[in-house]
């Protein structure tokens, strides 16, 4: 099977909400390189009109959610406008395995490139920051996979919910920002935006240098989820996840079937 025929059974999976089994089942060989090449052309496929490229996000940024799925290299996913949820409820059916995380999204209005970029020189290409909810949502069968395959799988990739609000860019220090996640009314995680790379900037740059090995950049008017302040919870129909950020407010998602 070749690297486009994976891609159209990932992309088939991702738009059917069926899982499948993880790749390196069939092929255990399979590098991160390839995977990164999976990604992209399962994510080209259903790039349209009305299915926008809308900008990245970076995963596995943190020890907490290292150790939550069992690797430990941060690695990165596209976004697409359909993955933008314009409501505070999801549907439980549309997924296999949803997860959410609470994150940071950095609108970014100047182009990113290079992989001698610094975090000086990402400061002033940030347009603003929003409060961020991602859905999570592997497709592999029994939520079992390695790097390579989440990789493959966009990351994990589903939906996200940005605030309302948008922030200056220096409104606070990112990465003592706080925010503590509570499930169905019980506070189940808590953590700071040091969690990610120890700033959320770092994030922004790691993901500069890694997407200039494919020739690429981050383009004015995307959006950069910098990585999972917690690590996520699992959520089934009727639950409701808050994450509170405190000063900075809430954000709440609600499932049903």
């Amino acid at each position: 099977m070749t690297l486009m025929q994976i891609a159209r059974q990932v992309a088939e999976s991702q738009k059917t909400g069926q899982e499948m089994d993880k790749i390196t089942l069939a092929y255990p060989s399979l590098s991160v390189e390839e995977a990164y090449v999976i990604q992209r052309l399962s994510i080209d496929s259903m790039i349209s009109e009305d299915n926008k490229m809308i900008g990245w996000k970076m995963g596995l940024t943190s020890k907490a959610k290292q150790q939550q799925v069992g690797v430990g290299e941060a690695i990165y996913g596209r976004l697409t406008k359909s993955m933008e949820l314009t409501t505070q409820v999801i549907n439980v059916k549309e997924f296999i395995h949803p997860r959410v995380e609470p994150e940071f999204a950095f609108l970014i209005k100047e182009e990113l490139k290079g992989d001698h970029i610094t975090a000086n020189e990402v400061w002033p290409a940030i347009d603003c920051v929003f409060l961020a909810l991602e859905v999570i949502d592997s497709r592999y069968r029994n939520f079992s996979f390695t790097l390579s395959d989440v990789i493959a799988d966009n990351a994990s990739s589903a939906k996200i919910l940005l605030g309302n609000q948008r922030f200056s860019p220096y409104h606070t220090d990112w990465a003592k920002a706080s925010v503590s996640l509570y499930h169905n009314g019980r506070k189940e995680k808590k953590g700071t935006g040091a969690a990610i790379l120890d700033h959320p900037i770092n994030s922004i740059v790691e993901l500069v240098k890694m997407i200039n090995r494919e020739g690429l950049t981050v383009k004015p008017g995307m959006v950069v989820l910098v990585g999972a302040i917690t690590d996520a919870v699992a959520v089934q129909s009727g639950d409701v996840v808050v994450a509170d950020y405190g000063e900075l407010g809430k954000l709440r998602l609600t499932i049903r079937e």
